[in-house]
């Protein structure tokens, strides 16, 4: 049989029916669509969670606080919101350790801020100079405060692209101007530039102001709640969370490792811990959407099966005339194939747009990777093989005089 003549056929015996073909089809389209655009979301996910933590600052190691552990304890109370680390401390770690190229101790809370008759409630952040270069800030107006405004504690103030458009509208110019927080009035010297983000940590929602105001004004104590350090490079991260660990232990004259006062987290570690869960989320996703093309898989075979039953007389007509057993199988393998290679690309298209219709309206990352749609067409293309093989068999094992009596 030529390959010519098996596609016409295959053609010819689909569109006989093309009610129940499309039907068939319909199971592969939903099952494919499915897995392409589970899989966009979750990838989608993954790669906005990982870009949200890499713009938290380059080579990056944080030190937390957390309340001291006693040794029938076995886990640390209070991370994060503890008090056990100083100005001092972060002092120490610029001044001792050389793969720090940049420390910028943190104090934060949220306050009401008031200008000109507008008010929003965000995050205040009292910080040093060297917060810009650590956390990967740029100033879009304006300028930072410097070191020495910083330590003396002048009222000045360095507003997120959000926070000065709630304050001074989109098209005012907040700098000069004067804001309010909790009544205290600070001078806005600069705002940054949109890093992008949301919820309780968007890093464009801000108020940056010197640490020594924050801790005078609205904290008051000498206490942080961060200390972020910049390595070098990439490689000394984990050379430099050693050496944090170390120093601190000996300042807080904790002589066991595992009774810390305070936590050490490694940029790149937090990245591939969201990571292993994100892709592991995506894999499940693809498994429950991958379910919807077994049941499509079965249907096909079901349609396979019952055109082997309505087409016996013709099997037996194709034998008595000199077909053979394997293109009586091959015949009806490709019509499975066929009907799974069609589902597959309108299940592909249908993926496709639906990621994109999740990206534009639901306002969630997606991304549609070649990897996801060849595994999706992989798997269609396998699931037409396994599904049809066996009604294919069964027709070309059919004796053609019993097929040509059945009625």
């Amino acid at each position: 049989m030529k390959i010519t003549d098996l596609v016409e056929e295959t053609y010819l015996a689909l569109v006989s029916n093309k009610a129940r073909s499309g039907l068939t089809i319909l199971g592969i389209v939903i099952g494919i669509g499915s897995v392409i655009a589970m899989i966009a979301i979750g990838q989608g996910t993954q790669t906005s969670i990982k870009s949200s933590i890499e713009s938290l600052g380059s080579n990056l190691v944080m030190v937390m606080p957390g309340a001291q552990r006693t040794a029938g304890s076995p886990v640390s109370s209070g991370r994060g919101s503890a008090q056990t680390l100083t100005v001092e401390d972060s002092n120490a770690i610029k001044d001792k350790i050389s793969l720090a190229k940049g420390v910028a101790p943190v104090t934060s809370g949220r306050y009401q801020i008031t200008a000109k008759g507008t008010n929003t409630n965000t995050q205040v952040v009292g910080t040093n100079a060297e917060y810009p270069a650590v956390k990967s800030v740029s100033v879009d107006q304006g300028t930072f405060f410097t070191d020495q405004q910083a330590k003396s504690g002048a009222k000045v103030a360095v507003l997120g692209p959000t926070t000065a458009s709630d304050l001074f509208g989109s098209s005012s110019q907040p700098v000069g101007q004067t804001i309010k927080i909790k009544g205290m009035e600070f001078k806005v010297i600069g705002t940054t530039v949109t890093k992008g983000g949301s919820g309780f940590n968007n890093q464009d929602d801000m108020v940056y102001i010197p640490l020594a105001a924050a801790q005078r004004y609205f904290t008051g104590s000498e206490y942080i709640s961060t200390i972020n350090v910049q390595a070098v490079d990439e490689k000394s991260m984990a050379e430099l969370q050693t050496q944090i660990t170390a120093l601190l232990l000996e300042r807080h004259n904790i002589s066991d490792a595992t009774l810390a006062d305070f936590s050490v987290m490694n940029q790149a570690d937090i990245v591939a811990s969201a990571s292993a869960i994100t892709g592991t989320l995506t894999l499940l996703l693809g498994a429950i959407a991958g379910i919807s093309l077994v049941v499509g898989g079965i249907g096909i075979m079901n349609m396979m099966l019952t055109n082997v039953t309505e087409r016996t007389r013709e099997i037996g007509l194709r034998k008595a005339i000199g077909a053979k057993r394997r293109e009586i199988s091959l015949q009806f393998l490709a019509e499975a194939i066929m009907l799974t290679f069609l589902g597959g690309l309108i299940g592909i298209t249908m993926g496709w747009l639906i990621a994109l219709g999740v990206s534009h309206f639901a306002n969630i990352a997606t991304e549609v990777s070649l990897s996801s749609v060849a595994l999706a067409f992989g798997v269609s293309a396998l699931i037409g093989i396994i599904f049809g093989y066996y009604p294919a068999q069964r027709a070309a094992a059919l004796n053609p005089i019993e097929a040509l009596r059945y009625e």
